[in-house]
This record gives C-alpha cells, structure tokens and sequence, in this order.
C-alpha cells in the first residue's frame, strides 16, 4: 500500500486527523495540493460516518455499560469544550471548534458536538467542511513553512 493511502487512513482515523495525514503525505515526498486536497477530503468524511454511526448503531451500543459509562464521560467532556462556541456562535462555533488543529478539536468531536446540540445534518456538514478546509491550510502552511527545518529530522544524509 501507498504512502499516500496511510496518509488518507490516518487523516480518517480520530486524534490524528489532518494533522497526522497531511504531515505524513507531505513528508512522504507526495506534491502540496494534492496531499492537501486528499486528506481534507477524507477528512470530511469523518462527518457523515459519525452522524450515521450516533443515529444508528449508538442506539443499539448504549445499553451496553461501558460503552454507556465511556459514551457518557466524552459527550460531558465535547459540551464542557463546546456549549459556550455553539450557544454563542452556532454554525461558526462549530466551524471554528473544528478549524483549531489540536488534539480532540477536530471532524469528530465538531460532528459529535452538531449532534448533541440537534443542528440539522446538512448544515453540522457545511460546518464541518468548512472547518476541516481551514484547519487543512493550517496544517498545510506550517508544513510546508517548516518542511526545511524538519526534513533534517526525518532524511538521513550520505
């Protein structure tokens, strides 16, 4: 397998996001734009798999204790994060949670927050999207600002 497809894979996966797939294609030798434009894209689609994975198998999963008891304390911990940016700024609260390229501020936790807070699918993905393409340039900027200094890191010299 490509490179290219474990960057797609990790900016999928939660934690790492963009900010381990674009790194990794970037650092993998793969071009800006198209580094970019693959990770935001399989980025988003973090979104609608979580929308439909809280509307359906959620439902089934949250008899279950654990699941309940973990499912519990991440949904205090998102409104603890983000009922103060959604009640005040609502699309653009979510768009800007999801923006920010730091641990546990991403696709899933911004879709998460959507849902918990009943904003309409269509409009949490508009949101999401947005946020995801910024937190993308981001991303992409200090990559590519900072690929010198750290290539050194990465590329052994002969």
């Amino acid at each position: 397998m490509s490179n290219y497809i474990y960057a797609l894979i990790l900016s999928l996966l939660p934690i790492a996001e963009l900010r381990g797939g674009i790194p990794f294609a970037l650092l993998s030798g793969y071009p800006v734009w198209s580094s970019y434009v693959g990770c935001v894209i399989a980025n988003f689609f973090v979104g609608p798999i979580v929308f439909v994975f809280l509307n359906t198998v959620h439902q089934i999963l949250y008899h279950i204790t654990i699941y309940k008891k973990l499912f519990d304390w991440f949904e205090r911990r998102v409104r603890k994060k983000t009922t103060h940016l959604i009640e005040k700024y609502g699309f653009w609260g979510i768009t800007i949670f999801v923006a920010i390229p730091l641990p546990v501020t991403g696709a899933y936790t911004g879709t998460f927050a959507a849902w918990l807070f009943n904003v309409e699918f269509k409009r949490a993905m508009l949101a999401v999207l947005v946020g995801v393409i910024i937190s993308g340039i981001i991303v992409t900027t200090v990559m590519v600002m900072g690929i010198e200094w750290l290539m050194p890191l990465f590329v052994k010299r002969v």
